[in-house]
């Protein structure tokens, strides 16, 4: 077994584990003795941070998402012109998905979208993330609603072709995977008369 660790070190190793079995095992072949049992633990001290499974993996989504959201807002907060805030946050995005592939899948895979609980929080992260955009976006005269329309379009071209990209990630590279998207989200908004 694994010598006594603080408990936010030993959360956070746990998280780790967790992540590495989810990914490779999947939630339905997932169970909490097989997280103990990689992560050197018992199953009481593994009981001791998490109640079950399913609390395991949202908790794991949570802080997942929570990453890559904080990550996100800190490119597009110190960035000058509206250019350089959609290469920067487009930029991030790219990189924790191709530096965290396992995490981008766990929580935007297909099939989080069945259970109730993980399509709910998937869609909350989606609806922060567009959140976030909309309040990016300054086009002179523009509606909220409409910057909200767009902040949910940019939200689900970036997941659509991150996921293509997770097809083989391989045969892409992230600076040009992060150029193309962030040229064509600024081709688009450019369309607007009042941008510049």
């Amino acid at each position: 077994m694994n010598a006594r660790l603080p408990a936010a070190q030993r959360r956070a190793q746990l998280l780790q584990v967790a992540l590495e079995t989810f990914s490779a095992d999947g939630y339905a072949n997932t169970t909490m003795d097989l997280v103990a049992r990689r992560a050197g633990v018992t199953k009481p001290v593994l009981y001791q941070h998490f109640s079950n499974k399913h609390g395991l993996f949202l908790e794991l989504l949570r802080d997942v998402a929570d990453r890559l959201g904080s990550m996100v807002a800190h490119a597009t907060s110190h960035t000058g012109t509206p250019r350089e805030m959609v290469h920067a946050g487009i930029a991030t995005y790219f990189r924790f998905v191709f530096e965290n592939p396992q995490e981008f899948q766990l929580l935007f895979g297909e099939g989080l979208r069945s259970e109730s609980d993980f399509a709910s929080l998937v869609a909350q992260v989606e609806g922060e993330f567009a959140d976030h955009i909309a309040g990016l976006i300054a086009i002179e005269d523009m509606t909220a609603d409409d910057r909200r329309l767009l902040a949910n379009g940019i939200v689900g071209m970036a997941e659509s072709a991150a996921r293509y990209v997770l097809l083989d990630i391989d045969a892409h590279d992230c600076s040009t995977v992060s150029n193309r998207v962030a040229d064509l989200l600024w081709s688009g908004l450019r369309g607007h008369p009042e941008v510049s």
